[in-house]
């Protein structure tokens, strides 16, 4: 009997909690949300998020605050989400150097990549620029590593940190190739720029928003993209297979998460409302100008992705002996 009312007093309790989350999805959202954003101002991750806090004000009818909290390799922003109220109104701008290489790289990380966070939608990705300083004598690839190989540990690259993707994605470049490059590592791809214009380093690996319009410009050689297809604003920078070297792929994405146990109805007016401002003819344009590819997934299809790269990551940093000190 005892055991009967118990099951009974479950039930009811979850009929209760069932119709708060349909209650809440239907008036949801009636106040601002906040997309938190683990890097500063610019760069790709800042770029995606304002892509599409504009057209999802729009679309969802209350404004979209973009809010940056750097620091701390992403955790401050990170942590700070997780342990957010879960009502749909905080929301975090992941970004795939810190949600699937941080788990890597720190024994005791703040945050569970998938057990802290529900995914909403994965918004863009983007390829990887190998940019040089001109004063490289090299035209291609194959010669870049050619002359690499004949002055080992005389080049330099930028990283944008210690552990970030162009730290993680140069290594693995190093290890295809067999070249050897001294790292030296910056706070964020601005810096790094700034020293590769300048010629204090010699290379940099790092998505196209960072350096596009240096090598619009010609003040950087790119000597190829490391996706599978060429990019659309640099049109005549080869793709890694084109010149030679099909072996190195390095993509960057950007996803939205909500945390742990936002009611499913709110995932999903989230997702329908990101699918449909990602899908306006202006955000594309936009994307476009800055370098960006949107590339819109499921919640479903977004957490596939993670668990795959998860393990992938581990493994290439651990073989490349990364650590953030």
């Amino acid at each position: 009997m005892k055991t009967s009312q118990n099951i009974k007093k479950f039930f009811a309790l979850l009929a209760i909690v069932l119709c708060f989350s349909i209650a809440h999805a239907q008036t949801f959202p009636d106040h601002p949300i906040v997309l938190v954003v683990p890097n500063p101002p610019g760069g790709l991750v800042d770029t995606s998020a304002r892509l599409l806090s504009e057209p999802l004000t729009r679309v969802i009818g209350e404004p979209v605050i973009v809010d940056n909290k750097p620091g701390a390799s992403g955790n401050t922003a990170y942590q700070y989400v997780a342990k957010a109220k879960p009502d749909g109104y905080t929301l975090l701008i992941s970004y795939s150097g810190y949600h699937v290489g941080n788990p890597a790289l720190m024994d005791k990380l703040p945050w569970d990549p998938i057990k802290d966070f529900s995914p909403i939608a994965l918004l863009t990705v983007s390829t990887n620029v190998i940019a040089v300083h001109p004063s490289v004598p090299v035209n291609n690839l194959k010669e870049f590593i050619a002359y690499a190989k004949a002055n080992p540990g005389k080049l330099n690259y930028a990283s944008q940190g210690n552990g970030s993707v162009s730290h993680i994605g140069t290594e693995i470049f190093k290890q295809i190739t067999g070249v050897d490059m001294v790292h030296v590592p910056y706070k964020g791809s601005g810096p790094a720029v700034q020293d590769v214009l300048a010629g204090q380093v010699q290379l940099f690996i790092t998505t196209p928003p960072s350096v596009m319009q240096h090598v619009q410009s010609g003040k950087l050689k790119a000597l190829a993209v490391t996706g599978k297809t060429r990019h659309p604003g640099m049109p005549n920078v080869p793709t890694t297979a084109e010149a030679g070297l099909p072996s190195f792929q390095l993509e960057s994405w950007v996803a939205l998460y909500a945390p742990a146990g936002t009611p499913a109805p709110v995932i999903a007016k989230l997702t329908d409302s990101v699918k449909a401002s990602l899908a306006l003819p202006e955000v594309k344009e936009r994307a476009d100008t800055a370098g960006v590819e949107l590339r819109y997934l499921t919640p479903a299809a977004t957490d596939v992705l993670l668990k795959k790269e998860l393990p992938f990551w581990n493994k290439a940093i651990k073989s490349a002996h990364i650590t953030l000190d």
